[in-house]
């Protein structure tokens, strides 16, 4: 039976939506960088914004509400929570935050197609998956670009905390991108070789990155597809968030490839969510199941429970060795046999 209590509580969820819209406005506004030194009044916000003036204060009155800045005596200043959105934060969320602003609150009101039909947004538009229909829009291939390299480099101090990269001799990232996970790596494990195996596109970033991380000579860029082939240069092949974007049979392929180039004594290492048999309403498990939905509704795939990333290893030629907490992520262990 409903009560008042439980009706406020879904009203609050319900109207969540809002609230992502607001933080949204507000990195869209750069409002973290403007008070990062201290508080500034409205007038001069408003200035070095554009925004209406009254609007403006509407909006920060509406963002003091959720603990993003604080306003005294006519004065907006920047609350911790609100440090998160500025871009040059080490924890910075400023990019995530567009991306789920600009692309991803559009992706989740046709959930309910996805649910009815099992296929994903692009698929319902007689497109292979989410990569295809996205690369249409070239400036928000650039916003899902930056979002996920802001996620890996929030992700890697518990990466590298969780797992001995140094046993190996050469790392692969396969599916790396812009080399912010193996520059990490490489960083900390100077007798390393490493490789970022990735799409030409990815080129310019990796390369520009490396290069700002002093590792521009040590860790090499190597294009290509792993649909198709995978380079044979590594001992240990590390992917993070790959498996995850496609379904069964599209895994397999990929895994297949890096089963057929791995050595005798080959690791791979695959950074994933893992979701629980039996989700609880815990703020992990609410990140995983939600993570699940927008992996259907987006490229296609799913998160994975243990016992099926187990299954995928062993229809690829993998045995499951062994699983590190990561945060909120996992490093799932896989040897070749």
């Amino acid at each position: 039976m409903s009560s008042p209590q439980a009706a406020a509580q879904l009203s609050h969820l319900v109207q969540s939506q809002r609230v992502t819209a607001i933080i949204y406005v507000a990195a869209k506004l750069g409002i973290a960088e403007l008070l990062r030194n201290g508080s500034r009044p409205l007038g001069e916000l408003s200035e070095a914004t554009g925004a209406n003036k009254q609007a403006l204060r509407r909006l920060l009155a509406a963002l003091s509400t959720v603990g993003i800045c604080s306003v005294a005596e006519e004065r907006y200043a920047l609350t911790e929570l609100g440090a998160c959105l500025d871009g040059a934060a080490p924890q910075s969320l400023k990019n995530w935050t567009i991306f789920e602003g600009a692309f991803m609150a559009k992706s989740w009101i046709g959930l309910l197609d996805s649910i009815m039909t099992g296929k994903s947004a692009a698929q319902l538009l007689g497109l292979d998956n989410s990569f295809d229909l996205m690369e249409r829009d070239p400036e928000m291939v650039d916003i899902f670009n930056a979002a996920m390299m802001e996620g890996t480099r929030r992700a890697i101090p518990d990466i590298l905390r969780a797992y001995n990269f140094g046993a190996s001799d050469h790392i692969m990232d396969v599916g790396g991108g812009s080399g912010e996970l193996l520059g990490a790596i490489a960083g900390q494990y100077p007798h390393l070789g490493a490789t970022i195996f990735d799409l030409p596109r990815c080129a310019e970033s990796a390369n520009d990155h490396l290069r700002r991380i002093g590792l521009g000579d040590r860790v090499k860029f190597i294009a290509g597809d792993f649909f198709q082939t995978i380079p044979s240069i590594a001992d240990v092949i590390v992917m993070k968030h790959i498996i995850h974007d496609w379904n069964d049979e599209r895994s397999l392929a990929i895994l297949a490839n890096c089963r057929r180039v791995l050595p005798g004594n080959g690791v791979l290492l695959l950074v994933e969510r893992i979701m629980p048999e039996f989700p609880s309403a815990s703020d992990e498990h609410r990140e995983h199941t939600l993570t699940d939905l927008l992996m259907l509704r987006g490229p296609g795939g799913l998160e994975r429970t243990e016992k099926q990333y187990a299954w995928l290893f062993r229809e690829s030629g993998f045995t499951h060795t062994a699983t590190y907490p990561a945060g909120r992520l996992s490093i799932i262990e896989a040897k070749v046999g």
